[in-house]
């Protein structure tokens, strides 16, 4: 992704409950990808949290709407899901919906972020 705005900067014209959403998954989510760097992408309404540049080194995104978040796991469709949380058609690329910080604490996500991270690992 190229980065032409910064991740405030695209959090600014989202609704007060987005946001307060959206900077609650940020931090949640440095705090289980170890080192990960952040990034806005430079036009639709999405941040990348990855390892390096490009597409190959993202291992999630955060994806804002008007009404809520979805949380994207890069090759999740490839994922255990006994809980099913992720949602999508998409047969590489699933998302778990967020509409509450709350929904980051359910059982099972932190378990399908690190299982994303641990087969970024393995793949690069």
């Amino acid at each position: 992704m190229k980065a032409s705005r910064t991740v405030e900067k695209l959090l600014e014209s989202y609704p007060a409950v987005v946001q307060t959403l959206a900077s609650t998954a940020r931090k949640t989510l440095r705090n289980w990808l170890p080192g990960v760097e952040e990034e806005a992408d430079s036009s639709a309404p999405v941040i990348g949290y990855g390892y390096g540049l490009g597409y190959r080194g993202i291992v999630c995104t955060l994806i804002l709407s008007k009404s809520g978040v979805k949380l994207g796991l890069v090759r999740g469709g490839e994922l255990a899901d006994p809980l099913g949380l992720l949602q999508g058609s998409d047969k590489v690329y699933r998302y778990i919906q967020l509409r509450a910080v709350s929904d980051l604490r359910q059982a099972g996500v932190s378990e399908l972020v690190k299982a994303t991270y641990a087969a970024w690992q393995q793949r690069k």
